[in-house]
């Protein structure tokens, strides 16, 4: 019940990012060329959400499975070996997410200490910029739940996306016409 809220919050704060940005900068095109006026902070205020939207995104991606990765030769694998692999790669993924986590903190630090605004919005620099720390951190939780599946069987390997496969599938074979070469069959 609470995974599902919380997923639930997860796909609502993604949703109204990408919904917000494309109104803002509607709004912005509007202002610009009809108006031949504009708002410096819409293209702050956007490239901010942007950044939110990417680290959220990157989170849900690995808790869907949308990530595109390289595979065809950890498919060849065992599936114990791939599970081993994966565990690995796991270990290096919470590591780079605890190295950049760390270097967040440290940035937010020093900005909280000088307490700078943003050049064109009176918010906090180091509350904008938050989303380095809550990013990595929400990739981490993840992580660690690909870590528990594989750990406890539930998995083999990453779940990503297979775009070759959802290819072939879209591409029916039964329902096309043969190819014409330009020879007459006779």
């Amino acid at each position: 019940m609470l995974a599902r809220s919380i997923n639930h919050i997860e796909e609502s704060i993604i949703s109204l990012l990408l919904v917000s940005m494309t109104l803002l900068v509607f709004v912005e095109v509007i202002m610009r060329f009809v108006f031949t006026a504009g708002a410096l902070w819409i293209q702050e205020l956007t490239l901010h959400m942007s950044a939110w939207m990417v680290l959220f995104g990157a989170s849900y991606g690995i808790k869907v499975g949308c990530h595109i990765g390289v595979d065809a030769v950890v498919r060849l694998l065992d599936p114990n070996v791939r599970r081993l692999v994966t565990i690995f790669a796991v270990f290096l993924c919470l590591l780079y997410c605890a190295l950049y986590g760390y270097g967040a903190w440290i940035y937010l630090e020093k900005v909280y200490s000088i307490s700078i605004e943003l050049e064109d919005m009176a918010i906090q620099k180091w509350v904008a910029h938050s989303i380095l720390l809550i990013g990595f951190i929400l990739l981490a939780v993840r992580f660690l739940e690909l870590f528990w599946s594989l750990y406890t069987g539930k998995q083999t390997g990453f779940v990503l996306a297979d775009e070759a496969r959802d290819a072939l599938d879209d591409f029916d074979l039964g329902d096309k016409p043969a190819i014409d070469n330009g020879e007459d069959s006779k």
